[in-house]
């Protein structure tokens, strides 16, 4: 298959990716990126976590796993049935698979987040025969926030397989396209319910791809530092767990996966400045790889992401809305904080608020924000990151739209260029000829019909400037069934117009300083800062 010039155009090349040091990077005559590769995206927890089981089970002994992850909690269903993640990772390493794992240390369970139950999910596959290991080697306030999950054949490197997105393996995940939400809860806003419905993707990736996410994963396992190493308390704690402060060396890689299929994937990652030895001065390919998208954006970026926060994010849509008259911005976002408390929830707000300041300029007809809600009127917690340009460059990760995604803490994604056209008109929604991609496009499509509630044929979908009309007709007949009381039948569809209720000036000036130092900080040099430069 001849090259694709989409491919070139659309994803970054060895200098703007801006990290020499990452072995990511290949050499002065190939692509910084694999084709060949088959992705398949993976929409809600519960088809995830089927896909993962599935693969899990045919594995044993002489196979591998890699996997980096947020939270984990052992106790978490894969179906509805089992096994648990325990259960299965568990048995997988006594059959004698190879399993690396790295966790984020986290901070105190004290403070809404995860220490314990990602200690205890690394102890117990520790005692197993795998080596899960927690990671404290980040910035101050910094998080490793990577979701990947690696499958290596011993015997048969084609059947290799990789899972990338925004999917931890832990509670509140597994929902569907119902929406009636994980019945292991996790803590939440009590506005979601019990069982907070909860939207989240993935993807599966097949083909060369792979080699390069063990590498991402192998780059972080290799690093010479203690796992420990930022202050005594970490250190004490690390010892009474029994974790080892270095990890043991990988095996030797398995041979490359063969091609697979017809997309082009990139990885792209975030990592704050904190003396990685790949990536010394940090790596922020992630945020370069949205803005070089975003200038090249024509018709129409879709994203939903979990924050949409933070003016300087915000700044690099609004440049690609000042270029292009025609393009139009579509976002779905979470209705409330996941923590909307009398402190948190302002501290959550300040940073989507300022970042719709930013876009409000650009008119309603142009830029459009929602929130989602299912049929039981109960709102819907968006957690999934995908970003859609032009139906031809697509990404699904880890990242969120947030200065610390795009400059803190450690991030991976894909952004993905499929070589096959889609032939349903309108055929190129770019300016460059390089036409709609069946990939995005199909996956653009499937999620709009589930949040407007019609069929993914419907031709008013494919066209960026009817879609726009659609969603906002939607969502205001919905937002008018609520203001009557709900009388009547609901309205179709899910969207509602989004709006955050506001921070007081007051509350601002408590709450501004920690949303920037803390909630959303920012790891670039001040003079990247100084010029919103990533």
């Amino acid at each position: 298959m001849p090259p694709d010039p989409a491919a070139d155009r659309w994803l970054l090349t060895l200098r703007e990716r801006g990290n020499p040091h990452t072995a990511l990077n290949r050499d002065a005559d190939g692509a910084p990126w694999s084709a060949g590769n088959l992705v398949r995206p993976l929409v809600h927890g519960a088809t995830y976590f089927a896909r993962l089981y599935e693969e899990l089970r045919e594995l044993g002994a002489g196979d591998r796993i890699c996997f980096t992850d947020w939270r984990g909690d052992a106790d978490q269903k894969l179906r509805a049935d089992g096994p648990t993640v325990r259960e299965i990772l568990c048995g997988l390493a006594r059959r004698g698979v190879d399993i690396r794992g790295l966790l984020w240390r986290s901070h105190s369970d004290r403070l809404s987040f995860s220490a314990q139950q990602n200690q205890r999910l690394g102890t117990e596959l520790n005692e197993a025969g795998g080596e899960a290991l927690l990671d404290q080697r980040v910035r101050h306030f910094g998080s490793h926030h990577q979701k990947l999950f690696t499958i290596g054949h011993g015997d048969d490197s084609g059947r290799n397989v990789a899972f990338v997105g925004g999917i931890d393996l832990c509670h509140g995940r597994r929902d569907d396209a119902t929406h009636t939400g994980d019945p292991q809860q996790q803590p939440m806003d009590e506005r979601y319910g019990p069982r907070a419905p909860w939207h989240d993707a993935a993807l599966e990736l097949r083909g060369p791809v792979v080699a390069d996410l063990v590498e991402s994963f192998a780059e972080r396992w290799d690093d010479p530092r203690p796992l420990d190493h930022r202050t005594p308390y970490r250190m004490a704690v690390q010892r009474m767990a029994h974790m080892p402060r270095h990890p043991k060396p990988l095996p030797q890689r398995l041979p490359p996966p063969p091609p697979a299929g017809p997309h082009a994937v990139q990885v792209l990652r975030t990592y704050g400045r904190h003396g990685y030895p790949f990536a010394p001065d940090g790596e922020r390919s992630i945020a370069r790889a949205y803005n070089k998208a975003f200038e090249l954006a024509t018709s129409l970026i879709y994203v939903e992401d979990q924050y949409l926060w933070s003016r300087p994010v915000a700044a690099s849509l609004a440049k690609a809305l000042a270029r292009s008259p025609r393009l139009r911005v579509i976002a779905v976002v979470p209705r409330y904080p996941d923590a909307d408390g009398r402190f948190t929830g302002p501290l959550n707000r300040i940073g989507q608020i300022e970042a719709m300041q930013v876009l409000d300029g650009f008119g309603s007809d142009r830029v459009a924000i929602y929130d989602l809600s299912n049929e039981q009127d109960v709102p819907i917690y968006v957690h999934a990151k995908i970003c859609i340009v032009d139906d031809v460059w697509m990404t699904c990760g880890s990242d969120n739209f947030n200065r610390r995604s795009w400059s803190n803490d450690s991030e991976i994604t894909c952004a993905v260029v499929d070589s096959e056209p889609d032939l349903r008109e309108p055929r190129a929604l770019d300016a460059f000829g390089d036409g709609a991609r069946r990939l995005p496009r199909q996956l653009r499509l499937d999620l709009w019909s589930e949040h407007l509630a019609v069929p993914a044929e419907d031709p008013r979908l494919l066209d960026p400037v009817r879609g726009f009309d659609l969603w906002r007709e939607r969502a205001a007949a919905l937002d008018a069934w609520r203001v009557a009381g709900s009388r009547g039948p609901r309205p179709p569809g899910r969207a509602r117009p989004h709006r955050p209720d506001p921070v007081s000036r007051g509350m601002r000036l408590v709450t501004g300083p920690v949303q920037r130092l803390v909630a959303d900080p920012d790891g670039r040099r001040w003079r990247d800062r100084m010029a919103n430069r990533f």
